[in-house]
């Protein structure tokens, strides 16, 4: 029986992507493929993180018991998890059952196809590394061929330069006519100011500036929230 490393679990307000600002059910799995110079969840990806390991069937009655209508399945990176489809094929049957709404958050660097075959109504909200993260040269591009209107696709940007990859990425994929755009800051990096400048400045219709919620209710280094 697999069992699933979940570095933490916990209830608060979704700060990104189309479900910003209501609550959800934030599901953390352990480890990630990538390191991002701005990982604000580095902890969770070092080898010895203290993790709860949970079957299945486990996540299913904590899921149910939380009493929260959207889960966010994050990390870490969730889609490196050994048996990750396994599982959302087991929370497809879930969300028929009892209505709840699924999203996963995905670094761009691992295929989505899997994950949009076992549970297609679980939307992905699909980073895109820029320059400025280190680790653009890890995007599986094939990703934006694929997603839908339920999906997402965020960019993080640091400076100028990230912003007008974004542009030529999001013309590339036709991506504002695909699924849903969003343009965010790297928290103190650059003011949210400039990208609004950028985006008035070069006519950026149906892109979404969005600021991380969490980050200002709360201490941006609090875990939990």
């Amino acid at each position: 029986m697999i069992k699933y490393r979940i570095a933490e679990s916990f209830i608060s307000i979704n700060g990104e992507a189309s479900r910003a600002g209501e609550l959800a059910l934030f599901i953390r799995f352990a480890g990630c493929n990538l390191n991002c110079n701005y990982c604000d969840t580095e902890w969770a990806n070092k080898p010895d993180v203290e993790v709860t390991e949970r079957t299945a069937r486990q996540m299913i009655d904590m899921i149910r018991e939380a009493g929260v209508s959207n889960v966010t399945i994050t990390g870490g990176e969730p889609l490196i998890q050994p048996g990750i489809v396994d599982l959302l094929s087991e929370l497809r049957k879930l969300a028929d059952e009892t209505g709840i709404r699924f999203e996963i958050e995905t670094n761009g660097a691992v295929d989505i196809k899997p994950a949009i075959e076992a549970f297609p109504d679980c939307s992905i909200t699909l980073d895109y590394k820029c320059l400025g993260s280190g680790m653009e040269k890890f995007n599986h591009l094939d990703n934006y061929r694929l997603v839908r209107p339920i999906d997402s696709v965020k960019f993080v940007v640091s400076d100028e330069a990230d912003m007008d990859k974004m542009r030529e990425i999001v013309e590339e994929y036709d991506l504002t006519k695909k699924c849903k755009v969003y343009v965010s800051a790297v928290f103190n990096r650059i003011d949210p100011e400039e990208i609004a400048r950028y985006m008035i400045d070069n006519r950026l219709n149906d892109y979404k500036l969005q600021l991380q919620i969490h980050k200002y209710i709360w201490d941006p280094e609090e875990r939990g929230v």
